[in-house]
């Protein structure tokens, strides 16, 4: 690790320990602990599903596979790492890095699954569900208080420069693997190996992704959350859809390509060029104090535009947003908050903790905010021939191009996300 970015880390972790020795003052608490989480075994088995640690534990220790470990911070006092690391001749057991921030902790190795002592009045939080009941009666502390939930969450949606660092190596590792992904499409490769060349490229194993990664061939690439890796290659190669991440110190890239294949019809690759300049636009108009509900529906304002400059739709910016043809192409947010998680935290509420749901007509919207500094968002808007969303506006009188539609339905769709930083005067644009 560079000694810039320990020393970003450092600042980081000084931050936390303000932030919550002032969260624990103001609900007269004397410690919090978070508990990591742990893996579920399948039924009948002793082999576990892929695991993410909890997020708020994470927000300290920046490693995302540690299990059956907590984490207690009082104030004024050095933060307190119970570490689950038994004596296992099965499985390697949890180590801390030989990093210079591993000494900003009091390390404690635990050879059995322990819980902390609690001083004076507690809370705990984390994924405790699964925790025996024991376990957390012994703790004698309130559970998962949601008023301290929502302040942490909070206190994620504005990244520090230590965080911003992460997020951007995490986005230069991906894109490494995005361009793999290409060249493999470019060699007429199926959806397992055009995986299998990102996964190399970008340097991990598919239990370490941050979510599945999105591979998808012709009309796959409209499937949103395609989930398959077809192990033979297509005969006819009309679209490749990427949608790949990668984390670095638990934090997460998130990205996607739309590429147009060999048997693509032209109008399918003037369509992404289209999307790129689109997506490239939606940036430029990332700056503090903007809604990003407005910035949602600016999207939708100009895939009219493009629709009805590609012939697609026939009639008016207005009317194509009026009557639901754009939601039909794009059914989908704008984006979302990104940081330790994927779809990161505090999206859907106000800075007080209160609810701010998607609004009625853009129900799928995972962002309501106004964007401050130190936010971490994704900008992917999409273009989508799904039959499903379509079907319904067949039997309608709107002046939609049906047969140029049903030209371009093997190409799947569109989509091109980047991730961006809300900076104090604009922009910044982890997404190189």
């Amino acid at each position: 690790m560079s000694t810039t970015l320990f020393k970003l880390q450092r600042e980081h972790l000084v931050h936390l320990q303000s932030a919550y020795a002032t969260l624990l003052a103001d609900h007269q608490l004397d410690s919090l602990a978070i508990y990591s989480g742990h893996a579920s075994d399948h039924f009948a088995d002793d082999h576990a599903a892929s695991f993410q640690t909890y997020g708020h534990f994470m927000h300290w220790v920046g490693l995302a596979d540690v299990q059956h470990s907590w984490l207690m911070i009082q104030p004024e006092k050095r933060p307190q790492l119970y570490l689950y690391a038994p004596a296992d001749f099965w499985h390697l057991p949890t180590r801390l890095p030989e990093e210079p921030w591993v000494a900003e902790f009091d390390i404690h190795l635990c050879s059995d699954k322990v819980a902390p002592s609690l001083a004076g009045k507690a809370a705990i939080i984390g994924d405790i569900e699964r925790l025996p009941a024991s376990t957390l009666q012994s703790l004698n502390a309130e559970c998962q208080p949601a008023t301290i939930v929502h302040a942490l969450d909070e206190l994620r949606l504005l990244k520090t420069p230590y965080e911003i660092a992460c997020l951007r190596e995490a986005n230069r590792l991906a894109i490494a693997g995005h361009q793999a992904a290409q060249a493999a499409f470019i060699g007429a490769s199926g959806e397992l190996d055009i995986q299998l060349a990102y996964l190399a490229a970008s340097r991990q194993r598919e239990s370490s992704v941050p979510y599945q990664n999105i591979i998808g061939l012709n009309q796959h690439a409209g499937v949103l959350h395609y989930q398959h890796y077809d192990l033979k290659a297509p005969k006819q190669r009309y679209s490749l859809l990427v949608d790949a991440g990668r984390r670095f110190r638990g934090y997460c890239a998130d990205i996607t390509r739309a590429y147009a294949g060999p048997d693509a019809p032209a109008a399918f690759g003037e369509l992404v060029a289209a999307m790129h300049g689109l997506k490239d636009e939606l940036v430029k108009g990332v700056a503090p104090g903007v809604s990003f509900v407005a910035l949602h529906e600016q999207m939708h304002h100009h895939l009219a535009e493009i629709l009805i400059a590609h012939e697609l739709f026939q009639g008016t910016v207005e009317q194509a947003v009026a009557e639901g043809v754009t939601r039909a192409f794009c059914p989908h947010g704008l984006g979302h908050s990104l940081g330790l998680q994927v779809h990161d935290v505090a999206g859907l509420r106000h800075p007080d903790g209160t609810p701010a749901p998607a609004p009625e007509n853009h129900p799928a919207l995972r962002l309501t905010r106004t964007l401050r500094p130190g936010m971490v968002v994704t900008i992917e808007p999409g273009l989508y021939f799904i039959d499903m969303l379509l079907e319904p506006l067949r039997n309608s009188s709107l002046p939609i191009n049906w047969p140029l539609i049903d030209q371009l339905s093997p190409c799947g769709g569109i989509r091109i996300e980047d991730n961006v930083a809300v900076t104090e005067s604009g922009f910044d644009n982890l997404t190189p």
